[in-house]
């Protein structure tokens, strides 16, 4: 089969080009965390170039262990058996798929890549909605009715895979909606694979507060539930590609173990041993990370709150994103002006408009799985803290960065794009429409 570039990777390399144009890009597409690397970690990662042997393919010892006990003081039990390592979840995720067989139910709106690459080990994905503010879980009932149908087909469907937080809506997923999913995980025999790479950015609801809990899948069907993460979005290491899997103590976590073991021995070998090593000490959670962490948190509540309500303002319908750097805004209540002025009635025509028009990198709702029709787009918040490392830090140590000039800039200029996109629209006319329009689906 074809496969095209991801399309977060494509919007990047979109708005790279427009730079070199000479035009003034707005970067709201590309979900790279847009922070520095700890000084802790550099020195981590520098003490471990000498090693260069191959390692064990679940991972180092050293590692397991710690990512371990960054499970344990989350309320999961572990042992390091139950972890694997790998370099980067994708890989961890794609060979899971592989091992675990069948078809897969995947949240719409969710991850691009979930779809992409169900299809690429031959699977076809069973697209099932999301409830608002509900993001990366799909509606339970929903979700039994979908697999069901599916093998009344004489489909196979042996996982469903939930987010937790969300990518792209940046919402989380309540108690009730994932402990009731697991009641229908359960009842259906399906493997639970909860992507929990956010799971450490959840805003604080106020200054000096704790962020909310999340409760994963694991706590209601541990015996089913496989857990994803890796350092590329709390600690912003995307380009270190290193990522781990948590998988349940019972006879399908030993049996998916051995098959990802099998499969990681044929395509990595092991990952790269000093990321493995300095990972490992980030698995440990020093104190100096995980001020760096709050600090992260902090800094992305904030300015994807201040881009929330600039949509919010211009009349998009848009659920307040509670973790990440994200948003999914939904045009909806603008839909008559902007089929008026630019004949634009889908997805993708409108993130076109705003990219060759205005430099705005965003991705149409289609990209997460949902109909073209849908006004909806992915917002990715994280490339707005600055251009250069010393801005980067700035960023992370203001107490206002929303008053950081280069911050401010990107603000205004968000605010000067909509008002001139729905610069015909009148206000009363736009304010009637978002008050009786339904929040954008999450």
């Amino acid at each position: 089969m074809t496969v095209t570039v991801s399309a977060t990777l494509a919007v990047n390399e979109a708005l790279a080009e427009k730079r070199r144009q000479g035009v003034r890009v707005l970067p709201l597409g590309f979900g790279e965390a847009g922070l520095p690397v700890h000084p802790v970690m550099r020195d981590r990662l520098t003490a471990g170039n000498g090693a260069n042997a191959y390692g064990p393919v679940a991972g180092s010892k050293a590692l397991r262990e710690a990512a371990a006990g960054y499970w344990e003081r989350r309320g999961l039990p572990t042992d390091p058996a139950q972890v694997i390592a790998g370099p980067g979840s994708k890989p961890l995720l794609y060979s899971l798929l592989l091992e675990i067989g069948g078809d897969t139910a995947i949240a719409a709106p969710s991850w691009v890549s979930y779809a992409a690459q169900s299809r690429l080990v031959g699977q076809r994905p069973v697209m099932v909605p999301t409830a608002t503010g509900q993001g990366g879980v799909p509606q339970p009932d929903l979700l039994h009715a979908a697999v069901t149908a599916a093998r009344e087909r004489g489909r196979t469907v042996n996982a469903v895979i939930v987010t937790l937080p969300d990518n792209p809506t940046g919402t989380v997923a309540g108690a009730d909606t994932v402990r009731r999913l697991c009641e229908v995980a359960r009842e259906l025999d399906l493997v639970i694979i909860s992507d929990e790479i956010y799971r450490d950015l959840v805003h604080p609801a106020a200054p000096g507060e704790e962020p909310a809990e999340v409760h994963g899948p694991a706590e209601y069907a541990p015996e089913r539930t496989v857990i994803s993460t890796g350092l590329s979005k709390n600690l912003a290491l995307g380009g270190w590609r290193i990522g781990v899997v948590r998988l349940p103590d019972s006879e399908v976590g030993r049996r998916l173990r051995d098959g990802l073991l099998g499969v990681a021995s044929e395509i990595w070998s092991s990952p790269s041993a000093p990321v493995q090593e300095a990972a490992a000490y980030a698995f440990t959670e020093p104190a100096e990370l995980l001020d760096h962490i709050d600090r992260s948190r902090r800094l992305h509540g904030i300015v994807a709150g201040a881009v929330t309500g600039a949509f919010s303002r211009a009349g998009a319908a848009v659920s307040v994103p509670r973790a990440a750097f994200y948003l999914y805004p939904d045009f909806e209540p603008a839909r008559e002006q902007l089929a008026a002025r630019y004949g634009v009635t889908t997805g993708p025509e409108l993130t076109g408009l705003l990219l060759e028009r205005f430099g705005m990198g965003v991705l149409p709702a289609v990209e997460f799985g949902e109909g073209s029709g849908a006004l909806r787009m992915r917002v990715a918040t994280s490339l707005l803290y600055g251009d250069t490392e010393e801005r980067r830090y700035a960023a992370l140590a203001a107490t206002d960065p929303l008053a950081l000039p280069w911050v401010r800039a990107h603000l205004d200029r968000l605010a000067e794009v909509l008002d001139e996109l729905l610069a015909e629209a009148s206000g009363p006319v736009l304010a009637r429409s978002q008050a009786s329009a339904p929040q954008a689906v999450s």
